[in-house]
């Protein structure tokens, strides 16, 4: 899947601080729920690719990081991102 500038534009600029702010925290963790969602759904099909599990794997390690340390920043953006997102912890 290949996720077109615009559809990162509008992610950026719904969860970051704008359209062009990519480095921000909760930018990236919703990027990284859309690539796992997606992922997540060619697993359903494909239960055999293992390339794409451990890449599966390693979004949602990254994703898990980058959660810890928003969370041990700032609690009240951690919940906010999380509940925006529907995310379970």
């Amino acid at each position: 899947m290949v996720i077109t500038a615009e559809e990162k534009g509008k992610i950026f600029a719904k969860h970051g601080k704008g359209a062009t702010d990519t480095g921000s925290s909760e930018g990236q963790i919703a990027l990284f729920t859309k690539r796992i969602t997606h992922l997540t759904g060619h697993l359903k099909s494909n239960r055999k690719d293992f390339v794409t599990q451990r890449s599966l794997q390693l979004l949602v390690g990254k994703r898990r990081s980058l959660l810890t340390y928003l969370k041990n920043k700032d609690i009240v953006r951690y919940r906010a991102i999380v509940a925006d997102l529907g995310l379970r912890k």
